[in-house]
């Protein structure tokens, strides 16, 4: 019982197609030392023919390289399987080949006396041909072509790998399709490269197959004349022609093979069809050019001593085909042309409170060359990003903004775009369809050609350039996204970095009432009876002014109910919140476990800034400017060593000092982050980096 499910187990369907593989290459092993017989060559060069005419087939209708990743395999498979067909060919063209030009099988014989008419010279200079087309032309260019795109592949991977960060930073992917696109760059650098060295087994077949040429006739001369007494013509002419067959059954397969090599690593793009559509599309398209061609032949076809009917039919065919051709796409653009007709005017009304609109809370104005992006009838680009932002916002921030109303704006530059926040404009730039924005985050190795300018999100130095040189600037380090992908990154981070606006009365009570309805009582215990929502609001937008994302919404609430009762002041509320929150700020801040570096103050000026705060009532406006100006001056230089050694900029102080130090220093320096002593778990290990105020 135990066998037979072993064997049920072997030959099951998943079983036998992976031993398909190592089946043919032990037979193809086997073939080298066994002897074999003339019909068993027949059926495995037919095989050979086979197996290379399916490789070109498939090499033609795969749309991108990667969908034929276990090509640089195949290619060396099938070389392997040539060269033993060779040897064992040989051994029976040396043993039999005084018995007659069948002698090692029909396959041999019909490439021997059919396809050369049995002229051994012929067949020579044929197999020359052959194998120079392939060796010189076909394997040369192709195995370049391959060493170029593997260069290149891996001298883009940083800065594809950085576009794709970027795009995920920026909620345009998510984590699966930034692994995908991750595993797709590591697989085209892998498969470029795969193919620069399998190229190589092509070009080594080539020489081979000469070498064994040479090599199976004078060993048949020397068989046939000393070991059968043959005559030196008949030994001539009996292994000649048996070699000339071999050689040219394995060469035109080798032929095939190496075209199928060719159009793989030629392929540019991903492609919208296969090779053989875009041929067509690409090079019939054009009426103007086929009547040209049609012309030309044409007047060819009248010149005296030219063969007139083969130019004329030709002619006639090609320009047939441009007047179709062009036919097709007048009826399509007329087609195209037909709109609706334009609605009657209606007779003007009085004003009422319908023409009143409501100032957008976040808005999009574009010129109209970015009408395309944002076009829902043209699948606009843009579109896609900005729902992907709302969306990311919302998983990332706590809580869903309000939707951006976007609208063309005849008054912008025609590239340029406007972004607003309730009707005040806080970020503009300029953006180019068909083109790429290079941009230079600090260590690329060169410069390009284009049209200089900043990356409007960040300011980094960016230069605008064409699609052609977009793989150029991945090379030298640059991230290169698209026009839509920086309109889209400007949004988000203005959004990010605006989002205490975003959050209004009407999106604080959306947030209660989906809190609302998984922990109901929670939510009515707080609102209205111990807080008001405006109070309510004013935490939450303190949270998120200094970076704090909001999606704890539960205990934000459970530390508002019990602290209600003793204050209702919005900062001393924040401050709990903060202290309660202290873990995921932290950890915000310092990924994983690693030891917070941060800056701190020293004692004597710890106790000067607490007597100041507490002698003026709290709010900070006893500080004698000079201590003021000297704190920002030494704080922003500290934040500047910490940033240079790739730490963030974090101040930590006393509870009672942050929020008058957060809100005072970073208006000199955005990125700083002030924390509390108490919002710091007791698990983390802190390190000072710099004393703020101590003698030098």
């Amino acid at each position: 019982m135990n066998g037979t499910a072993a064997l049920s187990m072997l030959f099951n369907r998943g079983n036998l197609m992976a031993l398909v593989a190592p089946g043919l290459i032990i037979v193809i092993l086997s073939m080298m030392v066994l002897p074999l017989p003339a019909f068993a060559l027949d059926l495995f060069f037919t095989f050979n023919i086979a197996l290379a005419v399916m490789v070109l087939l498939v090499a033609m209708y795969n749309k991108k390289p990667l969908d034929f990743s276990i090509f640089p395999s195949v290619l060396l498979v099938t070389t392997l399987l040539r060269l033993s067909l060779n040897v064992a060919s040989t051994r029976i063209v040396l043993l039999q080949g005084h018995t007659g030009p069948d002698a090692a099988g029909k396959v041999i014989e019909a490439f021997g006396h059919f396809l050369v008419g049995g002229n051994y010279a012929v067949g020579i200079v044929v197999f020359i041909i052959l194998t120079v087309i392939n060796f010189v032309v076909i394997t040369k260019g192709a195995g370049r072509i391959a060493e170029v795109s593997a260069r290149f592949t891996l001298d883009a991977m940083p800065g594809k790998q950085m576009a794709i960060d970027a795009d995920l930073n920026a909620g345009l992917i998510g984590e699966d399709e930034a692994r995908k696109r991750r595993s797709t760059i590591s697989q085209e650098a892998d498969f470029y490269g795969a193919m620069d060295g399998a190229s190589k087994f092509v070009r080594g077949d080539a020489v081979a197959g000469i070498l064994i040429l040479v090599i199976n006739i004078v060993g048949g001369l020397i068989v046939g004349i000393l070991q059968h007494d043959m005559e030196a013509g008949q030994a001539a002419r009996n292994y000649t022609l048996l070699t000339i067959g071999d050689g040219l059954v394995a060469q035109i397969p080798a032929l095939i093979i190496s075209t199928a090599a060719g159009l793989v690593v030629t392929r540019v793009g991903d492609a919208d069809g296969d090779i053989g559509q875009q041929f067509v599309g690409q090079l019939f398209n054009n009426p103007t050019v086929m009547m040209l061609t049609a012309g030309i032949l044409g007047v060819l076809g009248l010149i005296p001593g030219m063969p007139h009917f083969v130019f004329l039919l030709l002619a006639a065919g090609i320009g047939s085909l441009a007047w179709w051709t062009l036919q097709r796409q007048q009826a399509r653009q007329a087609q195209e042309a037909t709109v609706a007709p334009p609605p009657m005017p209606t007779e003007s009304q009085d004003a009422s409170w319908a023409d009143v609109a409501p100032v957008d809370v976040l808005g999009l104005e574009v010129g109209y060359r970015l009408i395309p992006l944002v076009d829902r009838n043209q699948d606009g680009e843009l579109l896609k990003r900005i729902r992907g932002l709302r969306k990311k916002f919302a998983q990332e921030v706590g809580f869903l903004s309000a939707p951006v109303h976007i609208r063309d704006n005849l008054e912008l530059k025609p590239n340029a775009y406007r972004i607003a926040l309730k009707g005040v404009e806080i970020g503009s730039g300029e953006a180019y369809p068909g083109l790429f924005l290079a941009i230079n985050p600090g260590r690329v190795s060169g410069t390009l050609p284009g049209n200089p300018t900043k990356d409007p999100a960040f300011g980094l130095p960016a230069v605008w350039i064409e699609a052609p040189l977009r793989d150029r600037a991945h090379a030298m380090g640059y991230t290169v996204v698209d026009a839509s992908t920086v309109v889209a990154t400007h949004l988000n981070h203005l959004i990010l970095s605006n989002a205490a606006e975003l959050l209004g009365r009407q999106e604080t009570q959306q947030l209660l009432d989906h809190i609302a309805k998984d922990a109901p009582k929670l939510v009515e215990d707080l609102v209205p009876k111990l807080l008001p929502l405006a109070t309510v609001q004013r935490v939450l937008q303190n949270l998120l002014d200094e970076g704090v994302n909001i999606r704890d919404t539960r205990t934000i609430i459970d530390v508002l109910a019990e602290y209600a009762a003793r204050s209702q002041d919005a900062v001393e509320l924040t401050t709990q919140v903060r202290t309660a929150l202290g873990r995921a700020i932290v950890q915000q801040i310092y990924p994983g476990g690693t030891d917070m570096q941060v800056m701190a103050l020293e004692p004597g000026l710890e106790r000067l800034l607490g007597q100041a705060v507490h002698g003026a009532g709290g709010d900070g406006s006893g500080i004698e400017p000079g201590l003021a100006d000297t704190l920002l001056r030494e704080t922003v230089a500290a934040a500047q060593r910490q940033e240079a050694l790739g730490l963030p900029a974090v101040l930590l102080v006393p509870g009672s000092l942050r929020w008058l130090l957060s809100r005072f220093l970073r208006r000199a320096w955005p990125a700083l982050k002030v924390l509390a002593n108490a919002e710091v778990p007791e698990a983390r290990t802190i390190k000072v980096t710099t004393v703020i105020g101590a003698k030098t």
